[in-house]
């Protein structure tokens, strides 16, 4: 038996199960099924599911009632195929704020909702920190030590959103508990969305802390590079082992004395240098 639409991130994915399914059953053919669809190319819909075209409006809604989808699936699907379309961030997060409603509405568990939820502001991985750091102290004297400053009122919210979502228990004694030391955000393309929301406040961060706060408690450096398609990928990987190291550091760590940030940014300063207009790199040069 399938998998409901809302347990997809991915309307291909959801159409090549479909496919799969039928053709399991009976000798169903991509044919028949852009036919039923109304498409006049029998290999339109295997060439989206192949990454070689993509559905539009129209298309996805014939299609999710070729597949028997009605009501909030229906809409659900379609919504899918918007977010793949949306050619900016502000309109990825609106297509999933509205397919996180279309769940609430109808008591439906949409897959990601809880991690877009905790990407999404800041405050949550402060707050999942602090909760476990401070055991027995009050949504007031979280808010106190938070920076920038937060309300009693947002701990609270937090909190129980932590709870709810299971990245957070609670003991007998009231004490919290994180679920699990590390979280990632996994292969939810919908996520991604959130955590560029989270990124370009943990830089605004930065910037603050870059004025504001002395050398002492900061550490900044950077390194201006001429690189390769290889040298960056292998800079990426090595990124990449080294936050797994940070992590395994604080992992070891039984008590903390204050919740940090570790922003890591790799970005280009230039566009691709053509070599036979330009025979000049220069040299690696930390800052």
């Amino acid at each position: 038996m399938m998998k409901s639409v809302t347990e997809y991130k991915n309307y291909r994915e959801y159409i090549l199960d479909y496919y799969k399914e039928r053709k399991r059953c009976s000798a169903f053919t991509w044919r028949e099924f852009a036919k039923v669809a109304g498409f006049a190319s029998g290999s339109y819909l295997k060439l989206v599911c192949d990454g070689k075209t993509r559905l539009r409006e129209e298309g996805a809604k014939k299609t999710a009632l070729a597949m028997g989808l009605l009501g909030y699936e229906l809409d659900y699907f379609v919504l899918l195929v918007r977010y793949e379309g949306a050619k900016t961030e502000q309109e990825k997060k609106k297509c999933f704020e509205e397919m996180q409603a279309l769940g609430e509405a109808n008591r439906v568990k949409i897959l990601g909702s809880e991690m877009y939820t905790y990407y999404e502001t800041w405050k949550h991985s402060v707050v999942r920190e602090l909760a476990v750091a401070m055991p027995g102290a009050k949504p007031n004297e979280i808010a106190k030590v938070c920076k920038p400053a937060i309300s009693a009122a947002d701990v609270s919210d937090s909190l129980r959103f932590l709870l709810k979502a299971g990245l957070l228990t609670r003991d007998i004694k009231g004490n919290y508990h994180q679920t699990s030391t590390s979280l990632s955000t996994g292969n939810l393309n919908v996520v991604a969305v959130a955590v560029h929301s989270l990124l370009r406040q943990m830089g605004e961060f930065a910037l603050d802390a870059l004025d504001k706060l002395p050398i002492s408690e900061r550490h900044f450096s950077g390194i201006t590079m001429g690189v390769t398609a290889e040298s960056y990928a292998k800079i990426v990987d090595e990124i990449a082992a080294f936050r797994k190291r940070i992590v395994s550091i604080v992992s070891a760590d039984k008590k903390i004395e204050k919740v940090c940030r570790l922003n890591m940014q790799l970005f280009p300063l230039t566009e691709k240098i053509e070599y036979g207009d330009m025979n000049v790199l220069s040299k690696n040069r930390g800052e």
